[in-house]
């Protein structure tokens, strides 16, 4: 017969286990959804720009999730550059706002590539990173969403690294006539943090920041080669909270299945003479 002690004993031990549960998963989610871990435009920084570059070397510096415009000659090549850390997929997307129907004689197909601090293309895991514009077409939109960002890969592989990554735009296919045509371009990079979950155990002695990209007007320093935040230390992850708190998880298990066996081994007394 359960006597009402190893009742209470056993609601207890479920009781914190449930709350040890409840406790790391908002502590995890809370770690993901931070608003610090993703950069966002902050007060009093520069307007956006308005103009793009037209080499690697002149690439324009914009921050992940600030608006930049251009108003370029079809047939340019255009360069926007901007910092991705470890654990960030960032989705670049572009419109290019086309000129009058009137004035084009045909279709044009428009694609946006994106470089690594190595100029490595970088594969885009979805999106539309080419697309055709029909010849009464006002518009066109392009994206292309990268891998995530890892903070160690091998030296043979061609994953995305920490550091200053290129985004190039231009048109691909088009009538020799509407060459010069005046476009009008946005490009945007929204930011996303996948969390520990793509964590590695390693980190680069210093991020892919080339010196001779997005060059400022003042001193020559490197516009907008790091986060707002600063990069990475490379140590800290969400992996500790669900180190840490596996191992709480496991030590009330314990207690708790100790618990059990040492009140259900005891022999249930009866009193004498019953």
């Amino acid at each position: 017969m359960r006597t009402p002690r190893r009742n209470t004993v056993r609601r207890a031990g479920v009781g914190a286990l449930l709350a040890a549960v409840a406790l790391l998963t908002s502590a995890g989610a809370a770690f993901a959804d931070d608003p610090s871990a993703s950069a966002s435009p902050a007060e009093g920084e520069s307007a956006a720009p308005t103009e793009a570059g037209t080499t690697f070397r002149t690439a324009t510096a914009v921050r992940q999730g600030q608006a930049a415009t251009a108003d370029a000659s079809t047939g340019d090549y255009l360069y926007w550059a901007f910092p991705a850390d470890s654990g960030q997929r960032p989705t670049v997307r572009a419109k290019v706002s086309l000129p009058e129907s009137a004035t084009r004689h045909g279709a044009s197909t428009w694609q946006i590539d994106v470089y690594d601090g190595l100029r490595r293309r970088q594969a885009c895991m979805y999106g539309h990173q080419t697309r055709k514009a029909a010849p009464d077409a006002g518009t066109v939109e392009l994206s292309c969403v990268l891998r995530t960002v890892r903070a160690w890969s091998e030296p043979w592989a061609s994953d995305p690294l920490p550091g200053t990554y290129y985004v190039r735009l231009t048109v691909v296919g088009l009538a020799e006539e509407d060459l010069g045509l005046p476009v009008h371009v946005e490009t945007q990079v929204d930011p996303a943090d996948q969390g520990g979950a793509h964590d590695v155990d390693g980190a680069l002695a210093k991020p892919l920041v080339p010196g001779v990209s997005a060059v400022s007007a003042q001193g020559g320093a490197p516009a907008g080669s790091e986060p707002e935040d600063g990069w990475s230390s490379g140590w800290w992850t969400s992996r500790w909270l669900w180190t840490a708190g596996g191992g709480v998880l496991a030590a009330l298990a314990g207690v708790f299945g100790y618990s059990l066996t040492r009140g259900g081994g005891r022999p249930s007394r009866v009193p004498p003479g019953v």
